[in-house]
C-alpha cells in the first residue's frame, strides 16, 4: 500500500516516516506544498495517487491560534477539507488526526467517541471545524483523536519539562488539568493497523492507557529521565495564565479502536521508552 503522509516534517509525521513498515510511505509538507492552497495540494495528491492518506498536518500552537484565528482555520479546517476533496476523487481512505480539545472538558468520566463535542478555544474550534469539513467532503474518513502527543526529539511537554528542570532547578506545574499522554511511536502502528484492517469510517480515540494530571506527567518524566530530585510544586491552572485555556478534564475513552483489538500500553511505559531514547 502506498500511504501519503501530509505534514511529514512534523512530530507525528516524522515518526510515521521513520516507522519500519512494508508499506510505501511518501510525504508532503511546507514549504513545497501548502494544504490551504487547493490549486496546489489537490492536484499534488491526485498525481501521487496514494492508496491511503494520513493527515497529521495542523496549526497546533494553541496560544498562537488565539492571536491568529484566520490562519488556524485555514490550516485546520479548510486545509483538511482540501485533502478530503482529493481523497474523495481518488476513492481512498483518509485518517484525519484530531484532538481531545474538541470536548469542553468538564465531564468526570472519559469522553466516548460519540459524545457531544463543545470546543472552547480557537484552536479547538478550528480542529472541530476540520472534523466537520473532512466528513462533509468524503465518506471514507477515520477521525483519530489523540491528546498530549510526545515523541523523542520533539518540541513537546516531556522535552520542555526536562529543559526547564535543567535551566531552573525547580518547577511549578499545573495539577488540575488532566489528559491522556499519547506516545507517537505507539500511535503510529495503531494508525497503520486501522488501514491494514480496513477499519470502517468513523471516530476513534487512540491514546496510551491511563490518564494523569500535568503535574503527575511531569513527575514521571523527571523520574524516568534521571531528574527525580528536581523539586516540583503543584499549582492550579489559574496560577499559570496563558492566552488559551485547554479543557481541564478532556479524557478520552478508547472504545471503537479497542473493539478492533487496537489498544496502546500504559503511558508510564511509554515515558520510560521516551526517556531511554532521549538519553542514549
Amino acid at each position: 500500500m502506498k500511504i501519503l503522509i501530509i505534514g511529514h516534517k512534523g512530530q507525528l509525521g516524522r515518526t510515521i516516516m521513520h516507522t519500519p513498515t512494508a508499506h510505501e510511505l511518501v510525504g508532503i509538507d511546507l514549504p513545497e506544498h501548502d494544504i490551504t492552497d487547493a490549486a496546489d495540494v489537490i492536484p499534488t495528491i491526485l498525481a501521487l495517487a496514494p492508496d491511503a492518506v494520513i493527515n497529521p498536518a495542523a496549526f497546533t500552537n494553541v496560544d498562537a491560534a488565539e492571536a491568529d484565528p484566520d490562519l488556524a482555520y485555514r490550516v485546520n479546517a479548510h486545509g483538511a477539507g482540501n485533502i478530503a476533496r482529493a481523497c474523495h476523487q481518488l476513492g481512498v481512505p483518509l485518517i484525519q488526526i484530531s484532538t481531545n480539545e474538541v470536548f469542553e472538558g468538564t465531564a468526570e468520566t472519559p469522553y466516548d467517541e460519540w459524545d457531544q463535542r463543545k470546543a472552547e478555544s480557537v484552536y479547538a474550534r478550528s480542529k472541530l471545524a476540520g472534523e466537520n469539513a473532512v466528513r462533509f467532503y468524503h465518506d471514507n474518513v477515520l477521525i483519530v483523536r489523540i491528546a498530549w502527543l510526545f515523541a523523542p526529539g520533539g518540541a513537546n511537554f516531556p522535552g520542555k519539562i526536562c529543559a526547564a528542570a535543567d535551566k531552573h532547578g525547580t518547577l511549578r506545574v499545573v495539577d488540575d488539568e488532566f489528559g491522556n499522554p499519547t506516545y507517537a511511536p505507539d500511535l503510529v502502528p495503531a494508525l497503520l493497523a486501522l488501514l491494514d484492517q480496513q477499519a470502517p469510517p468513523g471516530i476513534y480515540h487512540i491514546i496510551n492507557a491511563g490518564s494523569c494530571s500535568r503535574y503527575e506527567f511531569a513527575l514521571e518524566v523527571l523520574r524516568q529521565a534521571g531528574r527525580g530530585h528536581i523539586p516540583v510544586t503543584p499549582i492550579p491552572h489559574t496560577e499559570w495564565p496563558r492566552p488559551s485555556q485547554p479543557p481541564l478534564r478532556a479524557l478520552l475513552a478508547n472504545r471503537a479502536a479497542a473493539a478492533l483489538g487496537i489498544q496502546l500500553r500504559p503511558w508510564q511505559e511509554a515515558v520510560a521508552e521516551w526517556a531511554q531514547r532521549e538519553t542514549t
